[in-house]
């Protein structure tokens, strides 16, 4: 049926425009049955009403979401620091919306948010492996979605990344350089776009100097530390590697407990580098080396990206994916010379 209407509810219903839109706006002079039937093939057809537009067409709510998997990773707050910055040149204020990595969760807020609470969203998606097909139903012209970092490939929209193929091929490199053999590759889900992708150059790497991939050392972990703790823990005792790229930041801390629990030593045992943004990565024991992404950066251009399309412009072909360089930050934990 495509992207649903109230028109396009109304012929699903054999009912009037009229009708339904009394049954959205709560009125009293509504069979509840069909108020009822109503409400049901809405929700069955993901169509949310907007109840600005009838009155309020041309108002903005001069508002922002702002959607991410966590807080707790320093990565994603320096990118909700970069949208505020360039969001408050325009006037326009944020709200942050937080899914736990949960697309029930994804799903509920775009779906409140598509009645016209805010006037764009920039979202770092959730569900990749999951049906993320409501997002088919939002009308992108109503409400705009900038993606950044983690994407859905098949939704039309901008997106913003950074080059993760490339980063973790380079980081990968720079561990057999420093004279790793067994590296293993940690991974929370390998079927998000951003632990394919990282995981593809570490394979590459790894094959351009001849190294197999070898069987035990792709590692799938969780998001939760306990878990992680006695994963990385096991994996390390039964497949004694000598180098560990953390293809996000907690797997590097978990990596961490699990070596001075085990008395692993970091760099002598084993040499670590992971994705991380964490600005006190050099404080640390020993200092983590790190691929560096521009957080803020991809805040910003997001930002932008979505204001532009909130003033009536026309992206052009080159803002539709935006690609930005991530940098490799030799420290300690990896063995630096």
């Amino acid at each position: 049926m495509g992207k649903i209407d109230i028109i396009k509810l109304a012929e699903a219903l054999n009912l009037s425009k009229s009708t339904v839109s009394r049954a959205f706006r709560d009125s009293s002079d509504i069979n509840p049955q069909t108020k009822e039937r109503i409400l049901k093939m809405a929700k069955e057809l993901n169509y949310q009403p907007n109840h600005y537009a009838s009155n309020l067409r041309e108002q903005r709510s001069k508002t922002i979401a702002v959607v991410v998997p966590e807080l707790a990773n320093n990565y994603f707050t320096q990118i909700i620091q970069g949208v505020e910055k360039v969001a408050k040149t325009e006037g326009y204020h944020i709200l942050i919306y937080v899914t736990d990595d949960d697309i029930e969760k994804e799903r509920d807020f775009i779906r409140s948010l598509s009645n016209g609470r805010v006037d764009g969203v920039v979202m770092s998606v959730t569900g990749e492996s999951t049906d993320h097909s409501y997002l088919q139903h939002i009308n992108f012209e109503r409400l705009p979605i900038v993606f950044f970092d983690r994407t859905y490939d098949d939704i039309d929209a901008p997106k913003v990344v950074t080059d993760d193929y490339h980063s973790s091929f380079m980081a990968t490199e720079h561990l057999l350089e420093n004279g790793c053999e067994r590296i293993a590759y940690l991974v929370v889900n390998k079927e998000q776009s951003i632990g394919k992708t990282r995981m593809q150059g570490y394979v590459d790497a790894l094959k351009k100097h001849g190294m197999p991939l070898l069987e035990g050392l792709v590692v799938d972990c969780s998001n939760s530390y306990t878990e992680n703790d006695e994963i990385i823990g096991h994996f390390l005792l039964r497949h004694a590697p000598d180098g560990v790229l953390a293809s996000v930041e907690r797997l590097a801390f978990s990596t961490y407990y699990a070596c001075k629990r085990l008395e692993i030593d970091i760099p002598q045992d084993l040499k670590l580098i992971a994705f991380s943004s964490l600005e006190i990565a050099s404080l640390l024991d020993p200092a983590l080396s790190t691929i560096r992404q521009p957080a803020v950066d991809i805040g910003e251009r997001s930002a932008h990206i979505l204001l532009k399309q909130l003033a009536g412009h026309v992206l052009e072909e080159s803002e539709r994916r935006v690609v930005l360089n991530s940098e490799l930050v030799v420290r300690a934990s990896s063995g630096m010379k």
